[in-house]
C-alpha cells in the first residue's frame, strides 16, 4: 500500500531541517571599563603672600596744645590757623603788671631779710643776739627768696614761647580774654612729623615688621601712588574689633597733604612656606572638607584635610596632607575612593 504523498513531504522537510548545520554561537566579547579621566596637582610649601588695602588717616605725631598756668587777660595773641611759627616765637602774652608788681615787693622783703640776717650774723659773733634770734632771721630771709623765685617763675608764665616750628591748627582766644589757669589756647603741629593711622587684622600684623614698604594713595591727592614705610608697630590689639595700629611714614611728604586727609594704604605680607593646593582641590560635605589622593597605582582615596587662609587661586593646608601627595582638581563628577583614574594634562 503506497503512502500519500503528503506524508512523504513532512518526511523530506524533516530530513532537510536535520541535515543544515548549527549556527555559529555568538561570542561574549569583555567590554573594558571606560576610564575616568581626572587633572591632578601635587601638594607643595609655597612662600604666602597676600595683597591688601587698608584705609587710614593722616595724623601729626608731634603736636603740643597750648595751655595757660597763669590767669589773666590776653595782650597778644598774633598768630592764627595756618600759620606757620618758628620755635621760640611769642605765642601768648598775659597781662604780667600785678604780678610785676608783686615780684618787686618780694624783691625787697628779700633784699631787707637778707641784710637783717647779715647784721644779726656779725652780732651773734660778738654775742649780741641769742642762737634763737639768728635762726629766726635767717628763716625769713630763706622764706623771702621762695617768695621771689616763685613769682619770677609765675611772671614766666605770661608769655608762651613756640617749642618747635610748626603750623597753627587751632585758636581758642582771642587778646583781651580774661582767661583762668590751665585755658586751652592754641594747638601747634608739626608737619614733617605727619605719619598715617592704619589699623590691620590681628593675623596680618604678626607678619609685619618695622621698615617693609607700603604703597600710598591719598584721595585728596588724585590718584597718584606714594611710597611710604612702616615706622611703628603698636603692642596692643584692640579687644572688640581684633585690630591693631601700624604708623607708616612718607619720605618726602608729598606738596599737599593735611593732617586728617584720607588714605588708602596697599599692604604686601610675606609669610614663610606653607602647604598649599589648587583651591578647586579642596570639597566639603557634612563630615567637613576633603580632596582626593591619588596613589601610586592610579587609585583614588579620600583624605580629610583642615584648610587655612585661601590666596587667589591657592588655599592653605594646614592639616592632613603632607609635601609631595598628588590631589584631584577637576574630574570630580562621579569620583569615588577606590575609583581608578588616568590623569590628563
Amino acid at each position: 500500500m503506497s503512502l500519500p504523498w503528503y506524508i512523504f513531504a513532512v518526511i523530506f522537510l524533516l530530513f532537510t531541517a536535520c541535515s543544515q548545520p548549527p549556527p555559529p554561537t555568538a561570542k561574549r566579547t569583555a567590554q573594558k571599563p571606560t576610564a575616568h579621566f581626572v587633572k591632578t596637582a601635587s601638594v607643595s610649601p609655597q612662600p604666602l603672600t597676600t595683597t591688601a588695602v587698608y584705609t587710614g588717616t593722616l595724623r601729626a605725631r608731634h603736636f603740643v596744645r597750648i595751655f595757660t598756668q597763669e590767669q589773666g587777660r590776653i595782650i597778644r595773641l598774633p598768630y592764627y590757623e595756618g600759620d606757620a611759627v618758628k620755635a621760640n616765637a611769642l605765642l601768648v602774652q598775659l597781662d604780667g603788671a600785678l604780678l610785676k608788681a608783686e615780684l618787686n615787693k618780694a624783691v625787697a622783703t628779700h633784699k631787707y631779710a637778707r641784710i637783717n640776717a647779715l647784721r644779726l650774723q656779725k652780732l651773734a659773733k660778738k654775742r649780741l643776739v641769742s642762737a634763737d634770734e639768728l635762726s629766726r632771721a635767717q628763716t625769713e630771709q630763706a622764706i623771702a627768696r621762695a617768695e621771689e623765685q616763685i613769682l619770677r617763675i609765675r611772671l614766666s608764665y605770661t608769655k608762651i614761647t613756640a617749642l618747635f616750628t610748626g603750623i597753627v591748627t587751632a585758636r581758642l582766644a582771642e587778646p583781651g580774654d580774661v582767661i583762668s589757669e590751665n585755658s586751652h589756647v592754641l594747638t601747634i603741629i608739626k608737619p614733617s612729623s605727619l605719619v598715617i593711622d592704619v589699623d590691620v587684622s590681628e593675623w596680618l600684623l604678626s607678619q609685619l615688621k618695622l621698615t617693609d614698604s607700603v604703597d600710598v594713595r591719598i584721595d585728596a591727592l588724585g590718584t597718584k601712588t606714594f611710597k611710604g614705610t612702616i615706622s611703628r608697630i603698636h603692642p596692643t590689639i584692640e579687644s572688640r574689633t581684633r585690630l591693631g595700629r601700624i604708623e607708616v611714614t612718607l619720605r618726602p611728604l608729598p606738596k599737599g597733604v593735611r593732617e586728617g586727609q584720607f588714605c588708602r594704604v596697599t599692604i604686601k605680607s610675606h609669610r614663610s612656606k606653607r602647604l598649599t593646593l589648587p583651591y578647586t582641590a579642596l570639597r566639603r560635605d557634612r563630615n567637613g572638607e576633603y580632596v582626593f589622593l591619588v596613589d601610586a597605582n592610579n587609585k583614588t582615596q579620600r583624605q580629610t584635610v583642615r584648610s587655612g587662609r585661601r590666596l587667589a587661586d591657592s588655599v592653605e593646608i594646614l592639616e592632613g596632607l603632607k609635601n609631595g601627595q598628588v590631589v584631584v582638581i577637576k574630574g570630580f563628577l562621579g569620583l569615588q575612593a577606590s575609583k581608578t583614574v588616568q590623569t590628563v594634562d
